[in-house]
């Protein structure tokens, strides 16, 4: 109880620093207006008319034709092939405030910057005063971050169900949920002894903790659910997973395609960017138990007496790992989002070998759409990272794991059952902190450490993988439209 009074003090103390670095520091505002991106300006309708050769119509002509097309002002047709050059600038805040979804994308980048921070430190907490009965509230901040990153997500691909021309984006949607839904069922009938999921350990010890939370309760059973309906349930959530996450990848991969012809001479800089791109892939493989874990921790090679790893300092690589793969990602987002901002420059050039005409109403919302959709691209970007990452958080904590490799021994608490007394006073502070608590225990008792491991492990390996197939499918949609 004492310990999980000082990390409500800590954590009112960050809340308060938060409070006060977020008005003068913003990383959601440094990562788009102090990393060098520089964006493409829209030409003016008097710089079209003078490299179209049109000249300005003025206002006495326009009011002398009564059938004048020209109600509105300039609207006029330039040809397609048109070389029209564009100037750049540098991103500054006053250019992103007014960017669509901006708040939101500052709000989840800056919440997640302070719960790592917060996770960081109860990390080091813990180090000197570790945990025993007590709840980590550091799980609250990582929940809250997932939490908040879905709910953007689904905004964002809500968006493709509306309009009338966003036929196709909701097909795809629709159909890579249906596809991840077959692909989810498929997995969990998968062996354990080849795919690391967990799943049917945490299923047992939560049908058993469950009945015996039950039983103390005065209620019989053998077990609130069967497997095949939590199973159901659970491939309904990677579904849903894999449907908000198919455009992410499909974005990722365009801008990756066009950073490997942007760095098509320097082979190591297309080396590193493949190797950044195919880095999720090999934390998929992690989970696969004949490949690595029996590999690194069952194997003895010639002239050793021991494998290399032990099966805690497994656990801590894996963690480890994913963690490195994310912040690497994160470090890259400023070249990726670059690339992004390039394809005005692109569509420009594109348009020069068409034939026909356009108007300049049409060429100018071409190029200023790009800049105008940042924020949702950047979305789009940071979110499947941040879920692998805050997973991994949660899988390290509520799955019992350690940073050093040791393998620490649980004990399943014990069955606490407390009656409320009637009392004439009114319930005090304590007394409310108590019946938390005891509630807290409750769910303890339910969710083992078992249960976590198994949903969180799974939770996140999906998240990776789903990560890394779509922007797999992207890559693969890209290669073939442009040899088409």
């Amino acid at each position: 109880m004492a310990l999980l009074g000082a990390q409500m003090v800590i954590t009112l103390i960050m809340v308060s620093v938060f409070q006060k670095l977020g008005s003068f520091f913003s990383l959601a505002r440094w990562l788009l207006c102090s990393t060098g991106l520089v964006r493409y300006l829209y030409p003016t309708d008097s710089e079209l008319r003078q490299l179209a050769g049109i000249p300005k119509v003025t206002k006495e002509k326009s009011k002398g034709k009564k059938g004048s097309k020209l109600e509105n002002g300039d609207v006029f047709r330039i040809p397609r092939s048109l070389d029209v050059p564009l100037e750049s600038t540098k991103v500054s805040p006053l250019d992103v405030v007014h960017l669509r979804f901006y708040s939101e994308y500052q709000w989840v980048v800056d919440f997640a910057l302070y719960a790592g921070f917060v996770f960081l430190m109860s990390e080091v907490y813990h180090g000197f005063y570790p945990i025993k009965d007590e709840v980590n509230l550091s799980t609250v901040w990582c929940m809250l971050v997932l939490g908040f990153a879905t709910k953007v997500l689904v905004s964002l691909t809500v968006q493709y169900f509306k309009g009338e021309q966003s036929v196709g984006e909701r097909s795809t949607v629709i159909v890579a949920a249906f596809a991840y839904l077959l692909i989810a069922m498929m997995v969990m009938v998968v062996d354990e002894r080849n795919l690391e999921s967990g799943l049917e350990t945490a299923y047992q010890s939560f049908n058993t903790s469950a009945a015996r939370f039950l039983g103390s309760q005065g209620l019989q059973s053998s077990g609130p659910a069967s497997k095949l309906v939590l199973k159901f349930f659970l491939a309904l959530w990677c579904g849903f997973i894999g449907g908000i996450f198919i455009f992410p990848g499909f974005r990722a991969a365009r801008m990756h395609y066009d950073l490997l012809k942007y760095y098509e001479v320097n082979r190591i800089k297309r080396f590193l960017l493949n190797v950044s791109f195919a880095s999720p892939f090999l934390l998929v493989l992690l989970w696969v138990k004949p490949v690595c874990r029996d590999y690194l921790t069952a194997r003895i090679f010639s002239g050793m007496t021991a494998p290399l790893m032990t099966d805690g300092a497994f656990d801590s690589m894996r963690l480890v790992a994913v963690i490195v793969v994310a912040l690497h990602r994160l470090f890259l987002m400023p070249i990726y989002l670059q690339a992004y901002l390039n394809m005005a420059y692109q569509r420009v050039q594109e348009q020069r070998k068409e034939a026909g005409r356009i108007t300049n109403r049409e060429l100018q919302e071409k190029i200023a759409s790009v800049f105008f959709y940042l924020c949702v691209v950047t979305l789009q970007y940071v979110i499947p990272i941040f879920c692998c990452l805050f997973f991994a958080f949660l899988f390290k904590v509520l799955g019992g794991f350690t940073w050093s490799g040791v393998s620490v021994p649980f004990e399943s608490p014990a069955l606490l059952y407390s009656s409320p007394t009637a009392t004439d006073d009114a319930t005090t502070i304590m007394q409310s902190a108590r019946q938390f608590t005891l509630a807290l225990d409750s769910l303890k008792q339910v969710f083992t450490i078992e249960v976590s491991r198994g949903v969180l492990g799974f939770a996140l390996w999906w998240s990776t993988f789903a990560w890394f197939s779509s922007s797999f499918l992207g890559i693969l949609y890209q290669t073939y439209f442009q040899h088409s």
